[in-house]
């Protein structure tokens, strides 16, 4: 029923998936990737026997680019693109997006994620929680889990969760890691969107990084204790008065271990770094700390 698309990011798969959900008008994506992997995504589409211009529906978890950068191409193909109402109206006018997006990647930003333009509004729909989205027979169902992002939905179809980055990142069957990007890194928020998927109970979590797995329970228990860990952690050094930098060194070497202890090799270590990096997870923490618990920090 659904596909799993292999966007093969900067060349190396296993980084970036789309899922691809045949209907009888069509096809649906769940996520469009970034326009920079536009191509493999028109490829995966044609090996199961469909064009861009077959895609009726966009769902997005949420606006990162990673996961809607190529938004706009399939909706000037002609689909739907649903998106958190806090994430429309950044399609519609993708001024700020992308002037964030420049500013933290640079010279960079053409190749890693390639154009950025606007979703037509009459193609765009904002979709509440709880929403149910009727397309060619199925029902996409839309769930409010912010955390990583204060935009972010999960799409739950038929018992299977599609789960953006509120499931973390998991590559080849190892440790479920929770992407801390800035700026809306919500520890609290997160923890409640796991409960939320718990009390699902899903058939299988399909993971934009990267791809299907059904031992749920064990993945959610896992996802939360690293999430806790790496906050405490990161608290801990803050109040001990530890630079951004130095932070950052020593999660690395901390992460590196983790892996390592897991039995992660260097191949999907490598996999890990390039779906989830370092130095944002220590940024995005650093900033919830700073926004949303600077109190404990200034008390020490």
């Amino acid at each position: 029923m659904v596909s799993v698309l292999d966007t093969r990011w900067r060349g190396h798969p296993g980084i970036i998936a789309v899922f691809a959900v045949p209907h009888r008008e069509g096809v649906a994506l769940v996520e469009s990737g970034p326009e920079s992997a536009f191509a493999e995504v028109e490829k995966g589409l044609r090996e199961l026997g469909y064009e861009p211009r077959d895609v009726t529906d966009v769902l997005l978890t949420h606006i990162h680019l990673d996961h809607a950068g190529a938004a706009w191409r399939f909706a000037e193909a002609g689909a739907r693109v649903h998106v958190h109402p806090r994430g429309a109206r950044h399609l519609a006018d993708p001024s700020r997006l992308l002037a964030s997006a420049e500013r933290i990647y640079g010279d960079r930003m053409r190749e890693l994620w390639g154009e950025l333009r606007p979703v037509p509004s009459d193609r765009l729909h904002a979709v509440a929680d709880g929403e149910v989205v009727n397309v060619g027979g199925l029902a996409f169902t839309a769930l409010e889990t912010p955390g990583h992002a204060v935009h972010h939905h999960v799409w739950e179809l038929e018992g299977l969760a599609f789960t953006g980055d509120v499931a973390g990142v998991r590559i080849a069957g190892g440790p479920a890691l929770p992407p801390c990007p800035p700026p809306d890194i919500q520890v609290e928020d997160w923890l409640a969107s796991v409960e939320r998927l718990q009390r699902l109970e899903p058939e299988g979590l399909y993971l934009t990084h990267y791809g299907l797995y059904r031992d749920w329970r064990e993945h959610l228990e896992d996802l939360v204790g690293f999430l806790t860990r790496w906050s405490d952690w990161v608290g801990e050094r803050l109040k001990a008065g530890a630079e951004p930098g130095r932070i950052a060194a020593e999660f690395r070497e901390r992460l590196s271990a983790e892996l390592a202890e897991r039995g992660v090799g260097s191949e999907a270590a490598r996999a890990y770094e390039l779906a989830n990096p370092a130095d944002y997870t220590v940024a995005g923490l650093i900033r919830y700390w700073q926004k949303h618990r600077g109190e404990e920090l200034r008390a020490g």
